[in-house]
């Protein structure tokens, strides 16, 4: 079955020409359909599983326009992918444009329709490590480069582009083409599966509409994507010449119409150590908006804005989902009018004056003496996942993301240890030292060397921004910095290191030198602090050069393997003194050019999206970072609900889950070990505990944990990932089930006491109901002493457990064992 785009013409009840594009991924069971009546642009129609007769969708037109009523305009709204007050739109704005401070109000005529198999691109993804020939031109750049000089990328060698494609030095990854080695890269995931990672063909449309008489131009398109994602994007341009002013862009919202049935609101909320807290309330009229102006999705940021039929769930129940793919500034929304039915929105948030569009043809200054304007502006992907409960809204995600990053699930994700909460600031080297033997005899294969180790930074309050080594903590000679990491590598392990690129202490020799390096709204003036920082202008080409140049040649002097990367503060008045002008767009892009940039110069590279834990959560940022760190809260408790809601957009594989000490530092809540390891089991497991003053009896159950995690990791990489619903608000049911459905673990969490007592039978998502299955222990989980409070044996929960057909899992479930509060349990499901 192949992912499949047509047109279909034909004409309305009324005469009104009609074209009606349609799209579908039978794979995926998923479809979209465009109806665009005359040269209007097109309403949404159809979005759900693929159809049997995409012709007979002609008549959605006639079927769903809306009649003319008494007190409206003539033309009753029906809104379509981009809104104008000129189709009778009255609800908030979903385009925002002026000229000279003058607000316009476009009416768009559709000057063209391309609908095609492969009418969109999904790119070569940076993760795919690129060749010895690509490295070599790279470096060459030098600093041009690093700055994201496109004159000088453009002077690379035909050969080193090629090589990119190519990556001829990724074990198992080569062009699925040997003929066509800039084409789709082929290679086998951890559990050989054969996949593809971009440049790949998507079916989609895309569609050009103007307003001559204002002088704008749009170019939107919408594709599907791996996994069945439909996601959408715009581009603006300016039609007037140099004689006119500029075409400021004040917002571009794009939407995806909902059926009636979408009732019912799910999105999450949160705070700094209890991120992604889900919230619900019921669609009435009126708008339901997510703004997020923090300079990066906050703690509070929803990782989707979920809309379905009342009561829907993780198992069943049809729902659509919209995630804005932006790091920035940006909005998602729900909003419905009398007239009309829901529309699902989202996009980013300017500020005023932070894009403004330059002459057409991109020549000479505007007429108001703008000679720094763009010449186009392009929204982020804004993506829409559709499903039949929340576990498939989330594997679509899951699906996209793995085709974003072959070497991940090319190879087992490494054990970490960082060193945070086992020494904070306290720095030496025999300390960290034996905590790397203490890691390694415990199976670890990342050793993380955190804040603390650069400038003046012995605590919060200073050093920040300093990228050198500090001699105070790591001497040169046989106790440096550089010694540790020749020491960890020669014990087997990766070695990584924390840095804040983005951001700078007032009490630093950065700030002090380059106080115009520094985000202000008016000189002399600094923003608001927060944690003693100040955001670093990375708009600025100096400062840009010197905190990229730092990064890249330690991470070639120390032999760097993995970079965990935090972001603190709250970007708040983000004016550049550069240029004058707010600047969170641009401060996003400059992040994401030196991701790519030093993944590119470094082969192997892998970097963490840290923000402050659980902030900046989004597929731009997740384009190129390796992994996020969920929350600085590792409390396996308050974890429960934290990992489970991340997920919705996350695939575990790429969740930092970390075992930490008891009690946790963040609430000082005391847990058992066996919960802290189950709670880290189905994520990027990694391990935030001061080892060296652990007893052995700890060290060896951690290490027999650890043993166990590693027997299954590769299948977690590619495995889908589901929650059970469950009426008792106490317990969890979460699982990983092999894309065969011939196996899968899964995790049994009591948080809290029960009404029930004993717990009651839980339901296993995600099997075949035709096959057989053996449930049981998985082996940490064999000895429930100390963790249950049943009387009398589980009869099931034994070596060899019971044999159930998958149809009972499913539907009626399995007794887990009776639990005390906050403890967990794995059990396995194998096909017989």
């Amino acid at each position: 079955m192949m992912s499949h785009a047509t047109q279909i013409h034909g004409t309305a009840a009324d005469g009104t020409a009609l074209t009606v594009v349609y799209a579908e991924q039978p794979a995926d069971r998923v479809a979209f359909a465009l109806a665009f009546p005359g040269s209007d642009l097109p309403r949404l129609v159809h979005w759900g599983r693929p159809v049997a007769h995409p012709d007979s969708l002609l008549g959605a037109y006639d079927a769903l326009k809306p009649q003319r009523v008494s007190g409206a305009l003539d033309e009753t709204a029906w809104p379509s992918v981009l809104p104008t007050q000129a189709e009778s739109w009255i609800g908030e704005p979903r385009l925002v444009l002026r000229r000279g401070g003058v607000e316009l109000f476009p009416k768009f005529v559709v000057t063209g329709i391309e609908a095609a198999d492969d009418a969109g691109v999904v790119g070569a993804t940076v993760d795919a490590t690129p060749s010895p020939e690509w490295v070599d031109a790279a470096r060459a750049f030098g600093r041009g480069a690093l700055a994201g000089d496109d004159a000088a990328m453009a002077a690379a060698s035909d050969a080193a582009v090629h090589a990119v494609a190519a990556a001829a030095t990724q074990p198992g990854v080569t062009p699925a083409d040997p003929d066509d080695p800039t084409g789709p890269l082929a290679y086998e995931d951890v559990a050989g599966q054969a996949r593809t990672a971009g440049p790949v063909r998507v079916p989609g449309v895309r569609v050009t509409a103007c307003d001559e008489a204002l002088g704008v131009e749009i170019e939107w398109r919408m594709e599907i994507v791996s996994g069945g994602l439909l996601r959408q994007q715009a581009e603006v341009r300016n039609l007037f010449g140099a004689d006119q002013p500029g075409l400021e862009v004040g917002k571009v919202e794009l939407g995806f119409a909902l059926p009636a049935a979408a009732a019912e609101i799910l999105t999450t909320t949160g705070h700094h150590l209890r991120e992604r807290s889900p919230q619900r309330q019921p669609l009435t009229v009126g708008r339901f908006a997510r703004p997020q102006l923090a300079g990066r999705p906050d703690f509070d940021a929803t990782l989707l804005t979920t809309v379905g039929v009342p009561g829907f769930g993780f198992e069943h129940g049809e729902a659509w989902a919209l995630h804005v793919a932006w790091s920035g500034n940006a909005v998602s929304a729900v909003e419905r009018l009398p007239y009309t039915q829901a529309q699902l929105t989202g996009g980013e948030l300017l500020f005023g004056g932070e894009v403004t569009l330059g002459p057409a043809g991109g020549a000479g200054e505007t007429a108001d003496g703008d000679a720094t304007a763009a010449a186009s502006y392009r929204t982020p992907w804004v993506y829409g996942s559709y499903g039949d409960g929340l576990n498939e809204i989330a594997a679509r995600f899951h699906t996209y993301l793995r085709s974003r990053h072959p070497r991940l699930v090319a190879k087992p994700r490494p054990v970490i240890l960082n060193t945070w909460e086992a020494v904070y600031f306290q720095h030496d080297f025999d300390t960290l030292k034996a905590l790397a033997d203490k890691a390694a005899a415990s199976g670890v294969e990342r050793f993380v060397v955190d804040d603390g180790w650069f400038g003046a930074r012995r605590d919060d309050t200073k050093g920040l921004g300093d990228w050198q080594i500090s001699p105070e903590v790591w001497p040169d000679g046989p106790k440096s910095l550089k010694a540790l990491a020749d020491y960890v590598h020669g014990l087997g392990m990766e070695f990584g290191l924390w840095f804040e690129p983005e951001m700078t202490n007032p009490d630093s020799e950065l700030a002090r030198n380059h106080p115009d390096w520094i985000l202000a709204p008016v000189p002399g003036r600094l923003p608001m602090q927060g944690r003693s920082q100040q955001v670093v202008d990375l708009t600025n080409p100096e400062a840009f050069d010197y905190i990229a140049h730092a990064m890249d040649a330690l991470v070639g002097e120390l032999g760097i393997d993995y970079i965990k990367w935090d972001h603190n503060k709250l970007v708040t008045e983000a004016v550049s003194p550069k240029t004058g002008r707010p600047a969170v767009h641009a401060q996003t892009e400059a992040v994401y050019r030196i991701f790519r940039t030093l993944k590119t110069r470094h082969p192997g590279l892998e970097i963490e999206s840290c923000s402050s834990g659980g902030g900046r959560v989004d597929l731009g940022i997740l384009e190129y970072a390796d992994r996020i760190w969920v929350s600085d809260c590792v409390d396996p408790v308050e974890r429960a609900d934290i990992q489970r809601y991340t997920s919705l957009l996350v695939p575990p594989f790429m969740m930092g889950e970390h075992v930490g000490a008891s009690p946790a530092h963040s609430t000082r809540r005391a847990t058992s070990q066996e919960l802290r390891m189950a709670m880290a089991f189905f994520g990027h497991m990694g391990i935030e505990w001061d080892l060296n003053h652990e007893p052995q009896e700890a060290l060896d159950k951690l290490g027999r944990w650890v043993g166990e995690y590693k027997k299954h990791r590769d299948w977690f990489a590619v495995d889908t990932c589901v929650h059970g619903d469950t009426p008792d608000p106490a317990v969890r049911l979460d699982g990983m089930v092999k894309p065969e459905r011939d196996a899968a673990i899964y995790r049994f969490t009591q948080l809290t006491t029960s009404q029930t007592y004993p717990a009651a039978p839980v339901r296993l998502p995600g099997l075949d109901p035709d096959r057989l299955y053996r449930v049981s222990p998985l082996a940490p989980s064999l000895d429930l002493e100390g963790l249950g409070n049943g009387q009398s044996p589980l009869g099931w929960w034994t070596e060899d457990g019971v044999v159930l057909p998958g149809a009972a899992l499913i539907a009626y479930g399995i007794r887990p064992p009776s639990l005390h509060p906050a403890q967990a349990v794995l059990l396995k499901v194998v096909a017989e």
